[in-house]
């Protein structure tokens, strides 16, 4: 089971003008790096993404289950899990039913161990599968960005901005320690 990203646009943590004012570009210079710019905060973003596996950009994802598990939860790679948007049965001709609200639902620590708990009231998968929607990320509905995953994206961007074309220069000491604390761990 691998999540599916549906949603829209992704709107960044960090803003543009954020960005710019961290580096203390001028204003006058006509946005002439802003492509530049937000290729890096979006490259810095998806780093730290993947550092400490939470999703800093809020986002609708798609999840399909051929089978409803037997302990009753699904753990999820979505860190924070907002919230079950939909959920439904698609049949074999691709038709989906939607089903009951609460049948399938966050769990109880949405941040640390993401997952689904689903009802022993919810309908057998036999011949069908689950379509599972959910809201997931930091920013939007959820809860706001920790303070030192924005500064750890902007410090990122930066080493970029100012290194762009260096080879071998990897990323600043700093960063590394600003994402360690936050790290989800894995087993």
């Amino acid at each position: 089971m691998t999540p599916i990203r549906v949603a829209g646009a992704t709107v960044e943590p960090v803003s543009l003008g954020e960005m710019r004012a961290h580096l203390r570009l001028d204003s006058d210079e006509g946005g002439a790096e802003d492509a530049l710019l937000a290729a890096l905060v979006a490259s810095a973003r998806a780093s730290v993404e993947a550092a400490t596996r939470r999703i800093l950009a809020p986002g609708r994802y798609r999840i399909m289950l051929t089978a409803w598990p037997a302990a009753g939860f699904v753990p999820l790679p979505l860190s924070p899990l907002v919230a079950v948007e939909r959920t439904g049965l698609v049949d074999a001709e691709g038709t989906v039913t939607d089903l009951a609200p609460g049948l399938v639902r966050p769990g109880p620590d949405p941040v640390e161990a993401p997952g689904l708990v689903v009802s022993p009231e919810a309908p057998s998968l036999h011949a069908r599968a689950a379509l599972v929607e959910v809201s997931a990320g930091y920013g939007g509905d959820g809860p706001p960005a920790p303070p030192m995953l924005l500064q750890a994206i902007r410090l990122l961007a930066a080493h970029g901005f100012e290194h762009r074309g260096d080879t071998g220069a990897g990323p600043p000491p700093s960063v590394a320690a600003l994402v360690a604390p936050l790290r989800r761990l894995s087993l």
